[in-house]
C-alpha cells in the first residue's frame, strides 16, 4: 500500500474469463473494469455488497479472487475480513491490486435493503469509495497506468435513488456519479452539486449540504459520520419495533445450565382459534428472512397468542409461539410448570399480573390455552430481565452465519439488537455461535469418529493410495497419513528428486499440525506427494511421517530433502532414507536470519543483509561465497557470526552435493496455510475434504493445461532456454577439440559437451545449457534441446500427472451400526494444555540436565562458589 495514502485501489474486473498462457501464468481477457478504494477499516461484507451492486452480480453467488504479487499462477479466494486485510498486507508496496469477480448476473435489491438496514452493513461503508473506470480501460493495464484513474474525483448524488431495476441502477452508478467517503464528507457543509459525466478528463465536483438530501430509510447514508449513522439506525430500530420484546427462559443461557436433548425446531406454527387451524410462519430461519423483512416478521408475531381456547399441535409449538409473542410485545416470562402435558408461565417480575396456562386436551388432540391474563402491572420492568431462549437464538444466528460466516459475536449482538431490540452479552452470543456452527458444519468432536470411514472412502475412490490412521490405547487420535497413488506415481516418474518437508497449523481448538511432503515438477510447480495430520509436532511424529513416506514412495533413487533448519530433521531424514541428501530451506533460513538481526549496522544497513545472504547461498564458487559473507561482516559482525555457524554443505550451491534447490525462495506451504486459515471453523473431516479437493483441483487443472503445450520443454524452462539463446548470439566460439570448446565474451569459458559442463557452472546448476554451451551447439549444428535435463521436457512433465485424484463425496455423514446407534471409534486428541505442560516439563528437565555445575575456585569442590565456601583449608 502506498505510504501516505493509507488506501489501496482495487481494480475490479468482471464478465471476462481466465486464459492460461504458455508459461503457465493466467491472464484475464474481456469483461469490464471498475475500481474502489479500500483500507484496513473496510469490512469484507460491505465491500462485497458494493461490488455486487456495482457490477450487477448476485450477492450470494459472487466470489472474489486475486493473485499474490509476482504470482500469476494461483488464484486466492477472498471470503472474510481477515482475507481482506491479508490481501492489503500482501500489496503493501502497491498502489493498485487486481481482483476478479465471478458470479451470476442480476443484483437483488432486496438483499441491499436487508443488509443495509443492519449496523454491520454500514459500519465502515465510508471506507469504500467507488472509482469509475472508462469502458475502454483494458484489464491488462500496467500498474503505472492504473494509478492515473480518477480516484480522488468524487461526486455526490443530487438525491438518494429509490428502488430501481438492477440494469437501471447499475447504469446510474456507472454513468452518473461516484460515492464520496463519509469521512471526506464530514465537515463539508455546502457546495455546488454537479453531475459526474463520463469523460477522459478529470472533472472537479462539489457536494451540497448533506442535511438537505432526502434519503430512503433503507439506503446507506454515505454522507453521515459513523457515529451519526449508528445513532440514526438505533433510532429507526426503536421506532420499527417500539413494542417488541425478548423472552426469558430461566434455564437457558442467562440462567443456570440444564442438560437437554437437542431437537429440531419447527419452522412453522399452526394456531388453533375457535377450533380452526390457521397456519402462521414464525420461525426466523434463513429461508424465511430472504422472503420478508425482519420488521414484518416481528410484526407477524404480535398476533401469535389470541386468547383462551387457542389450540396448538404440541407443547413445542405452543412454546415457540409464546416465545415470539413475547419478543413482539417486549416482555419476559418464565415457566413455573413445563412438561409435555401442561405449561404455566408468568411474568419474570414478582407481583405482575400477567399469566398464561395451557394443557393438552385429549378429546381435541390439541394443546389449548386454558387461562390467560394478558395485562402487565410491572410497568415493562420484565424487559430488563429478559433473555432469549436457546433454540430461537441459535436459529437466528444460523441464518446470519449462512449469509456471512465471518461475523463476530459483537457484530451479531448489534444486529440482533437492531432487528429484535434484544441486548445480549458477549458470552450469550458466543455460545449461540458455537451451537449454530455445530448445526451448520457438524460437531468438531464427533468428526473424529468419521475418520475411519473417511480413510476407507479415500482408498475406495483412489485405489492403491496409502492411508494410515493411528490412535493411542484410549482410542484418541494421534496421526493420519495420506498419499494418493496418483501423487506417488507422478513423483516417481515425472518430478525432480526433491522433497520439501513443510508444516502448518491445522487451526483447530485441539491444535493439530499438518505435515507436508511437496515435490517439484518440471515446470517449477509444487507437487504435493503426501500429507499427515498429527496431534502435536514433535520428533516422534516427524519420524513416523518419514517412515510412512518411505513405505509409500519405495524408491532406490537418491532424494534431496529440504526443511527448516530449526526443525532439526537432518538426523531422522538421513536415518530413514539412507542414500538421501539433506539441505536447509533457503526461505526459512532467510526468515530466521531476519529475526536474529540485531544492531548496530554499518555501510548499506540492515536491509541489504538478506540480499547478501541469498547471494552467498547461490554462489557457485567458494570465492563468491566469501565475497558476500565479507560484505555481511562489514555491515554487522553479529550477522556474520550467525551465518558462519551454519554448515555450508547444507545450504550453499558451491558445496551442496544433492539436487540443487536454491532457486526456490518462497514459502512452499503458503497456499496450505491460507487454506487452513479459511477452513479454521470446520471440523477435521471437512478440512481434510477441502485439502483433498485443493490437491485434486490443482492436479486436474495442470492436466488440462498440459494438453495445450506444443513445445519440447515446459513453459518456464522453454523461456529460460530462449533467454540463454539470445545471449549466445554475441559470443565467439573457438574449437579446441572435438568435445572441448573455448567461448569468449568479456571472459573466456571452456565448454565440454561430453561431460555437459561449462566453466561458468551455470549448466550444471540449472540443468539448462548456458549461453556458452548454446553458442557451441550453434557452431557445430547440434540441438540444445538434446542437452536439457530430462526433468524439464514436456513428455516427462506429462508423466507427473498421468491420472486424476478423485475428491471425497459425503463427508460429514454419521457413522452408525445396524441398530442405528452411533459407533465410537476415534476420540479427539488430548487437550492441548496437557500436551503443552508435558513439553514444558521436558524442556525444564533438559535445561536442568544441561545446567553447568558450579566449581569453587577456593577449595576446588563442586556445588558452591568461592563466596559461599565454608571449607577449612590447611595453613
Amino acid at each position: 500500500m502506498a505510504k501516505g495514502k493509507g488506501k489501496l485501489i482495487l481494480i475490479c474486473q468482471s464478465g471476462g474469463e481466465f486464459v492460461t498462457k504458455d508459461d503457465g501464468t493466467l491472464s484475464y481477457d474481456g469483461g469490464e473494469a471498475n475500481a474502489v478504494n479500500v483500507n484496513f477499516e473496510t469490512l469484507f461484507d460491505d465491500l462485497k455488497l458494493k461490488l455486487a451492486e456495482m457490477c450487477n452480480l448476485q450477492y450470494k453467488t459472487m466470489s472474489i479472487k486475486y493473485f499474490l504479487p509476482e504470482n500469476r499462477r494461483t488464484l486466492i479466494s477472498l471470503k472474510n475480513d481477515k482475507d481482506l486485510k491479508r490481501m492489503i498486507d500482501f500489496h503493501g508496496d502497491s498502489v493498485t491490486a487486481d481482483i476478479f469477480l465471478i458470479g451470476k448476473e442480476g443484483f437483488d435489491h432486496d438483499t441491499l435493503n436487508i443488509l443495509a438496514s443492519r449496523e454491520t452493513g454500514i459500519k465502515h461503508a465510508e471506507t469504500i469509495q467507488r472509482v469509475v473506470v472508462s469502458p475502454t480501460t483494458s484489464a491488462n493495464l500496467s500498474p503505472a497506468k492504473r494509478t492515473s484513474v480518477a480516484v480522488d474525483t468524487i461526486a455526490a448524488p443530487t438525491e438518494s435513488p429509490g428502488p430501481k431495476h438492477s440494469s437501471d441502477h447499475a447504469a446510474d452508478y456507472n454513468a452518473n456519479y461516484v460515492l464520496k467517503s463519509a469521512k471526506l464528507l464530514a465537515g463539508v457543509k455546502s457546495a455546488a452539486v454537479k453531475k459526474f459525466q463520463p469523460s477522459k478528463k478529470l472533472i472537479q465536483v462539489g457536494v451540497e449540504d448533506t442535511s438537505t438530501i432526502s434519503r430512503n430509510p433503507t439506503e446507506i447514508d454515505m454522507s453521515a459520520s459513523p457515529a451519526d449513522t449508528v445513532k440514526k439506525r438505533r433510532r429507526n430500530a426503536s421506532n420499527i419495533i417500539a413494542n417488541a420484546a425478548t423472552i426469558v427462559a430461566e434455564t437457558d443461557y442467562a440462567g443456570k445450565k440444564r442438560s437437554q436433548k437437542k431437537s429440531k425446531q419447527s419452522c412453522s406454527t399452526s394456531a388453533v382459534a375457535d377450533g380452526t387451524l390457521a397456519k402462521q410462519e414464525l420461525c426466523p430461519n434463513e429461508d424465511h428472512l430472504d422472503d420478508i423483512s425482519v420488521e414484518k416478521q416481528v410484526s407477524s408475531w404480535r398476533d401469535g397468542i389470541t386468547g383462551v381456547g387457542q389450540g396448538f399441535k404440541s407443547v413445542r409449538e405452543f412454546r415457540d409461539t409464546l416465545q415470539k409473542y413475547a419478543i413482539a410485545h417486549r416482555f419476559g416470562y418464565k415457566f413455573k410448570k413445563n412438561d409435555t402435558t401442561r405449561a404455566t408461565g408468568k411474568c419474570v417480575v414478582d407481583g405482575c399480573s400477567w399469566k398464561i396456562h395451557a394443557a393438552w386436551v385429549a378429546a381435541d388432540e390439541s394443546f389449548k390455552i386454558k387461562t390467560l391474563n394478558n395485562l402487565h402491572t410491572c410497568g415493562e420492568q420484565s424487559w430488563k430481565s429478559a433473555h432469549p431462549k436457546k433454540n430461537w437464538l441459535v436459529s437466528v444466528i444460523k441464518g446470519r452465519l449462512k449469509d456471512s460466516p465471518s461475523q463476530k459475536p459483537k457484530e451479531i449482538a448489534n444486529a440482533i439488537f437492531q432487528d429484535f431490540g434484544m441486548e445480549l452479552n458477549y458470552a450469550q452470543v458466543w455460545r449461540g455461535i458455537t451451537d449454530a456452527k455445530e448445526e451448520l458444519q457438524g460437531s468438531y468432536k464427533d468428526s473424529y469418529n468419521h475418520l475411519p470411514w473417511l480413510c476407507e472412502k479415500i482408498v475406495e475412490t483412489n485405489p492403491s493410495s496409502v492411508v494410515n490412521l493411528k490412535t493411542d490405547d484410549n482410542r484418541r487420535f494421534q496421526s493420519l497419513f495420506v498419499s494418493f497413488s496418483a501423487s506417488i506415481n507422478g513423483f516417481q516418474k515425472g518430478c525432480r528428486p526433491i522433497l520439501f518437508l513443510e508444516t502448518t497449523s491445522l487451526r483447530s481448538k485441539f491444535q493439530e499440525t499438518l505435515l507436508l511432503a511437496i515435490a517439484v515438477d518440471g515446470n517449477d510447480g509444487f507437487f504435493p506427494v503426501a500429507f499427515a495430520i498429527v496431534d502435536i509436532e514433535n520428533e516422534g511424529n516427524w519420524r513416523w511421517f518419514l517412515e510412512q513416506l518411505k513405505l509409500a514412495i519405495s524408491t532406490s533413487q537418491s532424494i534431496t530433502f529440504v526443511s527448516d533448519r530449526d526443525k532439526n530433521l537432518k538426523k531422522d531424514v538421513l536415518e530413514v532414507f539412507e542414500n538421501a541428501n539433506y539441505g536447509y530451506s533457503v526461505y526459512h533460513l532467510m526468515e530466521s536470519f531476519k529475526k536474529n538481526l540485531k544492531g548496530p549496522f554499518n555501510g548499506d544497513g540492515k536491509y541489504s543483509l538478506p540480499v547478501n545472504l541469498l547471494a552467498a547461498a547461490r554462489s557457485l564458487r567458494l570465492i563468491g561465497f566469501n565475497k558476500h559473507t565479507q560484505q555481511i561482516k562489514q555491515i554487522s559482525s553479529q550477522a556474520y557470526d550467525w551465518v558462519m555457524q551454519i554448515e555450508p554443505e547444507y545450504w550453499t550451491s558451491y558445496s551442496f552435493k544433492g539436487e540443487h534447490y536454491n532457486n526456490f525462495t518462497q514459502n512452499v506451504a503458503e497456499s496450505y496455510t491460507i487454506l487452513m486459515e479459511d477452513m479454521r471453523e470446520l471440523p477435521i473431516t471437512r478440512k481434510i475434504e477441502a485439502l483433498i479437493r485443493t490437491i485434486s483441483d490443482q492436479t486436474n487443472t495442470t492436466r488440462v493445461d498440459l494438453n495445450k503445450l506444443s513445445t519440447k520443454l515446459t513453459p518456464v524452462k522453454e523461456k529460460e532456454l530462449q533467454e540463454e539463446s539470445l545471449k549466445a548470439r554475441a559470443l565467439k566460439v573457438l574449437i579446441s577439440s572435438d568435445n572441448i570448446f573455448e567461448v569468449r565474451d568479456n571472459f573466456s569459458h571452456v565448454v565440454n559437451i561430453v561431460k555437459e559442463e561449462c566453466s561458468c557452472l551455470g549448466w550444471r546448476e540449472d540443468g539448462i545449457p548456458c549461453c556458452h554451451a548454446i553458442a557451441v551447439f550453434s557452431s557445430i549444428g547440434k540441438d540444445p534441446y538434446d542437452y536439457c535435463s530430462k526433468y524439464f521436457t514436456v513428455d516427462r512433465f506429462r508423466l507427473a500427472y498421468p491420472e486424476s485424484i478423485s475428491p471425497i463425496v459425503g463427508v460429514g455423514k454419521g457413522v452408525v451400526n445396524e441398530e442405528g446407534d452411533s459407533i465410537v471409534n476415534v476420540l479427539p486428541p488430548r487437550p492441548s494444555r496437557s500436551l503443552k505442560r508435558e513439553k514444558k516439563k521436558e524442556q525444564r528437565e533438559l535445561k536442568r540436565a544441561n545446567k553447568k555445575t558450579v566449581t569453587c575456585t577456593r577449595c576446588k569442590e563442586a556445588g558452591h562458589n568461592k563466596a559461599s565456601c565454608k571449607a577449612e583449608l590447611p595453613v
